[in-house]
């Protein structure tokens, strides 16, 4: 039997640059996230457990930060091993 923790999905309405939103859009489906993009609407993504927010927040972040703020992370990340 499921947990009723595991039953609860959120959806959730992501504001996204609309020339970054078809490429938010892939890269969540690659990452079997579900999510919908229809023409001139905001992208839909549910939610259903805390892997899937954290890799939502890392793709939104790929087309959100500076390039060098993904730079530095890389490097902090780099010299933390």
């Amino acid at each position: 039997m499921k947990s009723f923790s595991s039953e609860i999905e959120i959806k959730h309405l992501v504001e996204v640059n609309w020339a970054d939103r078809w490429q938010v859009y892939q890269r969540l489906k690659e990452l079997d996230i579900p999510c919908s993009c229809a023409a001139n609407q905001p992208l839909k993504v549910e939610i259903g457990n805390p892997i899937a927010a954290v890799q939502l927040w890392s793709v939104i972040r790929q087309f959100t930060a500076f390039r060098q703020d993904q730079i530095l992370t890389l490097e902090r990340c780099w010299y933390s091993r």
